[in-house]
């Protein structure tokens, strides 16, 4: 049965992942909590990217001892498929685990963001590191051992200290700072210019195949999308009804600005308030 394996995987595990905070002052209860949340978090994503195993992983707290918050944690996972030895497959992949771990707050620690960062990957190493990061004096550890002939055997190991966690702390500040200030941007009642047209309908947010030019944002033509029906029914108006070339209209428009990191992308039309009559002698591309 399930529920028999699980007992004798808790009973007897292969591997144990153990976190020993060795902390100077009292810890605020959610940093204690973050600190072993965080591991499970990112041990279940791991295991996620893993082929030989399932996607999904436990982690079970097998004991905390006195002195050092010291916490013995059990990861449980299962096989994808029956050939596998699952015991030889959780320690390898609890040792791949801790040296990730180790991976990634180094790079934070020296004032990288490891490639592929997500906001919840920020959130998950801020809940790693803040217990340590405010506190004067402290440390943690994080092993992976497995015992043979009753011994604790240490296969692999990683330590960060009050200074590093800072650090951590520090460049994750950074990084959230940079994601606000490069977040897509509303820009209202600017004056939008056609510079590709289309008289055929295009999909809801979905690059349209048109491209306008907003002074006020670049001066280079960006590709347009209709955020909604409404917005690209008053253009479309214009482009198959008014007698006047679709290049000598202005649009007063509402925009967000999309960006690939610092770089605007692409606008998304929100609104339109007005169509005025503009000079423009250059040549345009209709469609």
């Amino acid at each position: 049965m399930v529920t028999d394996a699980l007992d004798v995987e808790v009973e007897n595990p292969p591997v144990v992942l153990t976190l020993v905070l060795n902390n100077s002052e009292p810890i605020e209860l959610s940093a204690f909590v973050g600190a072993f949340t965080s591991l499970a978090t990112e041990y279940r994503k791991s295991v996620r990217g893993n082929d030989d195993l399932e996607n999904e992983a436990t982690i079970y707290v097998k004991e905390v001892r006195s002195g050092s918050i010291i916490a013995d944690l059990i990861p449980v996972v299962a096989p994808a498929l029956p050939i596998i030895a699952s015991h030889t497959e959780q320690v390898g992949h609890a040792i791949d685990f801790v040296l990730k771990w180790a991976d990634r707050i180094t790079k934070l620690r020296d004032g990288v963001i490891p490639s592929g960062f997500t906001r919840s990957d920020l959130k998950t190493f801020t809940d790693a590191t803040v217990a340590i990061a405010n506190d004067r004096n402290a440390s943690a550890r994080l092993e992976a051992a497995t015992f043979e002939d009753g011994r604790r055997q240490v296969r692999a190991a990683f330590i960060f200290t009050t200074p590093e966690a800072q650090s951590v702390a520090k460049t994750i500040d950074a990084e959230y700072r940079r994601l606000e200030a490069q977040a897509d941007r509303a820009v209202e009642r600017t004056l939008m210019i056609f510079t590709r047209s289309d008289v055929n309908d295009a999909p809801t947010d979905k690059r349209s195949g048109e491209r306008v030019l907003i002074s006020e944002v670049t001066d280079k033509e960006l590709p347009l999308i209709y955020a909604s029906g409404l917005s690209e029914q008053r253009i479309k108006h214009v482009i198959r009804e008014a007698d006047e070339n679709i290049f000598k209209k202005g649009f007063v428009v509402d925009v967000l600005v999309l960006h690939r990191g610092s770089r605007p992308i692409a606008y998304k039309l929100t609104d339109v308030h007005d169509v005025i009559d503009i000079d423009d002698d250059d040549g345009h591309e209709t469609s």
